[in-house]
C-alpha cells in the first residue's frame, strides 16, 4: 500500500524553507485548504439547491455575478479574515482591498491575499470544472500601520506562494512556495488532502493550443499568424484545440499534458481580459516554478508593474517552448506591445 502526505503533513515538513516565517504562512495555506473544502462542498451539490444562475448583480468589471461566485467570494473572505493571520485581502469581486486588523495585535500580519473565489464560474450551470486562483505577497508597508494599495500593486516576482483549487471529477489543490509545485487531491470520505502529483512540471513542448477562437478576427496579427502555426500540417503539427473557457482548468490540463494557453488582446478587449493580480501573475509564479513560461507576448508576466488593483493583461502561459515561438509571432508586431 502507498502511503501519501497529507497536505497538513507537507506544509509542516516543509516549514524549513521560511527560516524568517512563525508560521503564518503555513496557517495561511491551512485556511485556504478549509475553504477550498467548504466550496467544494457547495460546488458539488449546485444541481441540488438554489445556488445555480446569476446573483443578480455585478463586480468591478461589470461581469455578472454568479450565485456561487458571491458564495466562494464570502467563504474565503470568512475563512482568512477570521485566522487573523493576514493584514489584507483584495478579490476580483470586490471593489477595493480590505483591511484586516486583529482583535489584539491591529494590524502586525504582514502578508496580503490576492484570490479569484470561483474562476469560470459561468460553467457551473453545465457541471464543467471551475477553480479557484489565489497569491500571496509580504507586506511593503510599515507593520502596524493599515495596509495600502501599494502592499497589493507589486510586481509578480514578489510573490511569497501562489496556487489554484480545481473542482472537478476530482478537487485538486495546487500550489507553490516558490520551492516546486506539489498537487493535492481531496479524498471526500474524510475530507483529507493527500499529496498526489508531487514536484509537477510543463512539458517542454506540447501538443495543445487553448485559446477562445471565436474572437479570431479580432486578435493581432502575431496572434493569427501563431494560430495558423499551430494548424499548419507540417512535423509534429497540427496541435490539438482544447478550450473550456475555465484558466484554472485548461492551465491544469496543459501543465500536465504539455500546451500553451492564450488570452490576447483584442479589438472587443484592447488590453486584454484577464486580471494581472488575480490570475495572470498567480498562475505565472506556478508556470515558472513547473519548468513552463509566462508573458504578455512580449515580456515577462512577472516583471510587469501594476498599476490599478483590477488591471487586464494579455496572458501567454504553458510549456516553455511552445510560449517562446508564440512570442517570436508577436515580435513581428512590435507596435502591438503597447496595449
Amino acid at each position: 500500500m502507498i502511503t501519501r502526505s497529507t497536505l497538513g503533513e507537507f506544509i509542516i515538513s516543509n516549514q524549513k524553507h521560511f527560516k524568517y516565517s512563525s508560521g503564518e504562512l503555513s496557517r495561511l495555506i491551512n485556511s485556504i485548504r478549509l475553504a477550498a473544502k467548504v466550496v467544494n462542498h457547495e460546488v458539488n451539490k449546485a444541481g441540488l439547491v438554489d445556488i445555480l444562475g446569476e446573483a443578480g448583480d455585478t463586480n468591478i468589471q461589470g461581469e455578472d455575478q454568479q450565485k456561487l461566485d458571491v458564495y466562494a467570494n464570502e467563504i474565503f473572505m470568512q475563512t482568512l479574515t477570521n485566522r487573523e493571520i493576514i493584514c489584507g485581502i483584495a478579490s476580483e469581486e470586490e471593489d477595493d482591498f480590505i483591511t484586516i486588523s486583529g482583535k489584539d495585535r491591529g494590524n502586525d500580519n504582514k502578508y496580503v491575499v490576492l484570490i479569484d473565489p470561483l474562476d469560470g464560474s459561468s460553467n457551473i450551470d453545465v457541471n464543467v470544472s471551475v477553480g479557484t486562483i489565489f497569491s500571496v505577497y509580504t507586506r511593503v508597508t510599515e507593520i502596524g500601520s493599515p495596509v495600502r494599495l501599494e502592499d497589493f500593486l507589486q510586481e509578480g516576482n514578489q510573490q511569497v506562494a501562489a496556487g489554484y483549487i480545481v473542482y472537478g471529477t476530482s478537487t485538486m489543490l495546487v500550489y507553490t512556495t516558490g520551492h516546486g509545485v506539489n498537487g493535492f487531491t481531496l479524498n471526500p470520505a474524510i475530507g483529507t488532502f493527500y499529496l498526489s502529483h508531487p514536484n509537477m512540471m510543463f512539458p517542454e513542448d506540447g501538443a495543445i493550443y487553448s485559446i477562445n477562437e471565436g474572437y479570431y478576427i479580432h486578435f493581432p496579427q502575431g496572434v493569427k499568424d501563431y494560430l495558423k502555426y499551430c494548424q499548419e500540417e507540417e512535423d509534429d503539427r497540427p496541435y490539438k484545440a482544447r478550450y473550456i473557457g475555465s484558466l484554472v482548468s485548461d492551465f491544469h490540463r496543459n501543465m500536465i499534458k504539455g500546451g500553451i494557453y492564450i488570452y490576447p488582446t483584442s479589438s472587443k478587449a484592447p488590453k486584454g481580459k484577464l486580471r494581472l493580480l488575480y490570475e495572470c501573475n498567480p498562475m505565472a509564479f506556478l508556470a515558472e516554478q513547473a519548468g513552463g513560461k509566462a508573458s504578455d507576448g512580449y515580456m515577462r508576466t512577472m516583471d510587469i508593474k501594476p498599476t490599478e488593483l483590477h488591471q487586464r493583461v494579455p496572458f501567454f502561459c504553458g510549456s516553455k517552448n511552445m510560449v517562446e515561438v508564440a512570442e517570436g509571432f508577436m515580435k513581428n508586431y512590435p507596435e502591438n506591445a503597447e496595449y
